[in-house]
């Protein structure tokens, strides 16, 4: 089986948008992407119903919708499924973004947009959502698990400061490093603040 079936099979997606025609758009532009929409909903209820029926591994969600919100939706659905998820929104205000962030979104998309910004956003909340599945993997405490995920995420971006790495790609060296070097990702992720972050530290201070 290539590793483009297998990468496929697990882009299933959910769309919660109550405009029909934006939904529609929405749908098609993930489906000539190459994903595999297994719902549709208009409302925040809907797509906790229909989350839990498909299970899908991304939800692309609009902020404000009838009967129960996106973000409250995002939420519950983040709390039971663990999935990825973007969230949609004509309102770019600060306190929306953060509130999306804080309820668990990878990503998020300022309507009107267009194809080549919804998907970059997708395959970012992909990216971030698998990097914490790795971690998650690697780490069962969950105070531990949080501390490695700040530490990883300080040391990528130094990694792409420095190496002018993408995110994904800085991540993958992190990753790669631990397994080649046999060590956790804390550890490596240790190794490179010290390195990266004091050589920084000490030109500043020359």
């Amino acid at each position: 089986m290539s590793n483009e079936s297998a990468t496929s099979r697990t882009r299933r997606v959910l769309v919660a948008e109550d405009e029909t025609l934006i939904r529609l758009d929405i749908v098609e532009t993930l489906t000539d992407a190459g994903y595999e929409v297994v719902a549709e909903a208009a409302n925040g209820e809907e797509a906790i119903r229909l989350a839990d029926e498909y299970e899908p591994d991304l939800c692309v969600m609009d902020v404000k919708m009838p009967v129960l919100d996106g973000i409250t939706a995002a939420e519950r659905i983040i709390d039971a499924h663990g999935c990825a998820v973007v969230m949609l929104t004509a309102f770019s205000q600060t306190e929306l973004v953060e509130r999306a962030g804080a309820a668990g979104a990878m990503a998020y998309v300022v309507k009107p947009f267009t194809p080549a910004e919804l998907i970059p956003a997708i395959e970012i909340a992909m990216s971030r959502h698998d990097e914490i599945r790795s971690l998650e993997a690697e780490i069962s405490d969950l105070q531990e698990r949080f501390e490695t995920r700040k530490r990883v995420d300080r040391a990528k971006g130094l990694l792409m400061e420095q190496m002018g790495l993408s995110e994904p790609e800085a991540f993958r060296w992190l990753q790669k490093t631990s397994m080649n070097r046999r060590l956790t990702m804390r550890e490596v992720a240790d190794a490179v603040i010290e390195q990266i972050g004091g050589a920084k530290g000490a030109k500043k201070e020359s």
